[in-house]
C-alpha cells in the first residue's frame, strides 16, 4: 500500500466523471472501475459474475471480526438508512453519515488507525429513528450496544499491538479473535486452527471456534460463519461451470477448505492457485492477513476478483523474470538467500469487487502468504490499476507543495511521484514479499516465531527491497527506470511519508497499523543510524529532508539485513526492540501541527471505495446468458443491496 498524495477541488470532481463519488468528513468514496471486463469473452464474464458473487456473500465475516458487535450494530443502522421516508430528516441527516463510515471502515474503528469512531446521535435518537422505521424490535437492540457504539472508553481500539500501562495486547483489542483469553493463556497451547479459528474459553480451557461449512456426509460438523461460508460456496460451485479446468480445480479446493477449515486444505488451494497463471481472471477469497489481530495469527477474511491488464503487466513481468538476479543482490548474509527462485506471477489488474479486509487503498498484493508454499510453488503479485487510476485523476501537488521543503525537490517530486510511486509498489510486492528463506533449523513460520511485530517486519522488508534496488543499473537495462531520478523521488518520499502519515491518526501518540510503523521504523532507523535524513524548520513548519541519498542507501542496506536475519532467525527479541525504538512513538505536538497544516488543505485524509456492479441475465435452465457491468455512484444502494444478499 502506498501513501496518496492527492489535491482537488471537491464539489468540482463531484461529477459523473469523476471516480470521487460521496465524502463524509475526512473520508472519501472512490469508485472503481474495470472496463477490461467487456473484453472477456462470455464464459469468462459469466465466470466473473459468479467469482464476485462469492465475494459479497462472505463480506458480513468481517464486520464480525472486528467486533462481536459489529453484525448487530450493522443491522441497526441499516435498519434506520433504509427508511429514509419515514425517518425525521435532522435524525436521519445524522445516521446517515456514520453508516456510510461504518460500512467503509467495516464497523467503528476506522480501519487505518484503529480507533473507535463516534456517531453524533444519541441512543434516544436512534430509537426514535428506528421506531419510525418499523423497527421496535429493535429497541432493546440500542440498549444492548450502548457501550459499543456511544461510549469512547469502552473498546476504543480495534487492534492494539501497543497498549499503555502495559495491558495484554488481545484484551485491549476489541476484535473478535479471541473471547475472555489473554497471551498467558496461550503459552503451552496446540493451536491446530491459527489462521482461521476464534479462540475462547470455556470452564477454564481453550476451544478452537473454527470457520467452516462442514461437509456434506456430517463427519465435519459446521463452526463459526457456516451461514455466510456455504452461500459463498454455492457461487463458487456455480463459477466452477465456467471455469476452464486448472481453475475449476482451485475452487474445488476452495470451497473444500470452506467445509473442513483443515489448514492441509488451504494449503492445497494455494498451491492449485498459484500455479494457476493463465488466467484472465483471478481471485482471492479467504481468511488471509493477520494485520487485525494484535497477536499476528488469525487471518481476516477478504476477497477480489481481478482482471490482467496484459499490456500494462508486460514491464512488471521483466521485474518478476529477474527475481533471482535481485535475490542475489539482497545485502543479507548467504544463509537466507534463495537459490533456483521462481519468478512470481506478476500482473496488473482491474478489480470488478473488493470485500471484506481488502480495501481500496490496497494498490498491491503478494499471495499466497505462506512460505511452504512461495519457496517452492513462487507467489502471484497483482498490482490494482484500477485503483491506482482512480486516485490518479485526483493526485495533485498540494500535499507536495506543502510538506516539501525546497522549491528543486517538489518540481522533481511532481515530475516523477508517479513513477516513484508505482515502482515501489512493484518491487514491494514482486521481489519484496517473496524473497529470502528461513534458517532450516526453524520448524514453523517466521509468523509463529515474531507474533504481533511479523506484519510491520514483513512490510518494512518489502519497502526496503524497492528502496534498495532502485538505483541497480538492471532496471535501467530492463527500461523499467530511465533516470536516478526516480530513485531520488522514491526515497525522498520514503523519507517524508514518516511526517505525512500523522494526519492519519488525530490523537494518541503510538502507531498501531503495522504500513504506518514499517514507514516510521525505515525512516527513524536511518535518520539514527546515517545521519541521512533529518527533520529541518523553516517559517514555523517541519520537514522532513533527505541529505544524502548515498548514505541513505546505505542505512536501506543496514535494515534490510538486519530484518532478513531477524526473519530468518525468528528473532523476537531484536524485533521487538526495533519496533519499539523506532516504529511506535511519535511526537503528539509534531502530529498536531502536521493534521492543522493538512486541515487547510482540505483533502480527504481516509478513503473507502465503492464497487462496480454486474448484473446476469438467465435461460430457462439457469445458465448465465449475459453479463453488464455499470458503475453505482450510490454507496447507501450498493451496501444496503449487498446486505438483501445475505439475509
Amino acid at each position: 500500500m502506498r501513501p496518496f498524495f492527492l489535491t482537488f477541488t471537491f464539489a468540482a470532481l463531484l461529477s459523473a466523471q469523476s471516480p470521487l463519488v460521496d465524502r463524509v468528513g475526512p473520508t472519501a468514496f472512490v469508485q472503481i472501475q474495470a472496463e477490461s471486463f467487456k473484453s472477456l469473452t462470455p464464459r469468462q464474464q459469466a465466470l466473473t459474475y459468479w467469482l464476485t458473487q462469492a465475494s459479497i456473500a462472505i463480506d458480513p465475516i468481517i464486520y464480525d471480526q472486528e467486533s462481536r458487535f459489529g453484525l448487530r450494530q450493522k443491522r441497526v443502522l441499516e435498519a434506520v438508512v433504509a427508511a429514509k421516508d419515514r425517518v425525521d430528516p435532522a435524525i436521519y441527516a445524522r445516521v446517515l453519515p456514520f453508516t456510510k463510515l461504518f460500512w467503509g471502515n467495516k464497523g467503528n474503528h476506522n480501519e487505518m488507525t484503529a480507533q473507535k469512531v463516534l456517531p453524533e446521535f444519541t441512543a434516544d435518537e436512534l430509537k426514535k429513528a428506528l421506531t419510525q422505521a418499523g423497527h421496535k424490535e429493535l429497541l432493546v437492540e440500542v440498549d444492548a450496544l450502548n457501550q459499543s457504539l456511544f461510549d469512547p472508553a469502552y473498546e476504543p481500539m480495534m487492534t492494539a499491538k501497543s497498549p499503555s500501562g502495559g495491558k495484554d495486547i488481545l484484551q485491549a483489542s476489541s476484535n473478535n479473535f479471541y473471547l475472555g483469553v489473554s497471551l498467558d493463556d496461550l503459552k503451552g497451547f496446540n493451536e491446530k486452527y491459527r489462521l482461521n479459528s476464534r479462540l475462547v474459553k470455556e470452564s477454564g480451557r481453550l476451544v478452537e471456534e473454527v470457520y467452516r461449512t462442514g461437509t456434506p456426509d456430517g463427519k465435519v460438523k459446521p463452526g463459526l460463519y457456516a451461514t455466510y461460508l456455504k452461500k459463498a460456496n454455492g457461487y463458487l460451485e456455480k463459477a466452477k461451470a465456467y471455469a476452464e479446468p486448472a481453475q475449476a480445480k482451485v475452487i474445488d479446493d476452495l470451497i473444500r477448505y470452506y467445509q473442513t477449515g483443515e489448514y492441509a486444505d488451504w494449503v492445497k488451494f494455494g498451491i492449485d492457485w498459484v500455479q494457476n497463471t493463465d488466467t484472465p481472471v483471478d481471485f482471492a477469497n479467504g481468511f488471509i492477513e493477520i494485520y487485525r489481530d494484535a497477536r499476528g495469527a488469525k487471518g481476516t477474511s477478504q476477497s477480489f476478483v481481478s482482471i490482467t491488464d496484459q499490456k500494462l503487466s508486460a514491464a512488471i513481468h521483466k521485474i518478476a523474470d529477474n527475481a533471482q538476479y535481485f535475490e542475489e543482490k539482497a545485502p543479507w548474509l548467504p544463509l537466507y538467500k534463495k537459490q533456483g527462485v521462481k519468478p512470481p506471477t506478476a500482473m496488473a489488474v482491474e478489480t470488478t469487487v473488493l470485500t471484506g479486509d481488502f480495501h481500496v487503498t490496497t494498490i498491491g498484493d503478494n499471495l499466497p502468504n505462506e512460505d511452504e508454499i512461495r519457496a517452492k510453488y513462487g507467489s502471484k503479485s497483482f498490482l490494482f490499476g484500477s485503483s491506482s487510476r482512480a486516485f490518479d485523476v485526483v493526485t495533485g501537488s498540494a500535499l507536495i507543495d506543502e510538506f516539501v521543503m525546497s522549491p528543486e525537490e517538489a518540481a522533481l517530486d511532481r515530475k516523477y511521484e508517479t513513477e516513484a510511486d508505482e515502482l515501489l509498489t512493484a518491487l514491494h510486492e514482486v521481489i519484496g514479499h517473496g524473497s529470502g528463506k528461513l534458517n532450516p533449523k526453524l520448524t514453523n513460520v517466521a509468523s509463529f516465531y515474531l507474533k504481533e511485530y511479523f506484519s510491520t517486519l514483513e512490510e518494512a522488508r518489502a519497502d526496503l527491497m524497492a528502496l534498495w534496488n532502485v538505483f541497480d543499473p538492471k532496471l535501467k537495462e530492463l527500461g523499467i527506470v530511465k533516470t536516478d531520478d526516480i530513485g531520488k523521488v522514491m526515497y525522498n518520499n520514503a523519507a517524508r511519508t514518516m511526517l505525512a502519515q500523522l494526519r492519519r491518526i488525530p490523537s494518541g501518540d503510538t502507531i498501531e497499523e503495522d504500513h504506518q510503523r514499517n514507514r516510521q521504523l525505515i525512516a527513524n532507523y536511518i535518520m539514527d543510524k546515517t545521519g541521512a535524513i533529518a527533520y529541518e524548520k523553516r517559517d514555523g513548519k517541519t520537514y522532513v529532508v533527505v541529505k544524502d541519498y548515498a548514505k541513505m542507501h546505505e542505512g536501506v542496506g543496514l535494515l534490510l539485513a538486519e530484518l532478513m536475519r531477524i526473519k530468518g532467525e525468528g528473532d523476537y527479541a531484536a524485533i521487538k526492540n526495533l519496533i519499539d525504538q523506532y516504529a511506535v512513538h511519535f511526537d503528539p505536538k509534531l502530529r498536531d501541527e502536521v493534521v492543522a497544516r493538512y486541515q487547510k488543505l482540505n483533502l480527504p485524509t481516509y478513503w473507502a471505495g465503492v464497487n462496480s456492479e454486474l448484473k446476469a441475465q438467465f435461460d430457462a435452465k439457469g445458465k448465465v446468458t449475459k453479463v453488464e457491468i455499470s458503475y453505482p455512484r450510490d454507496v447507501v444502494k450498493q451496501q444496503l443491496g449487498y446486505s438483501a444478499l445475505y439475509q
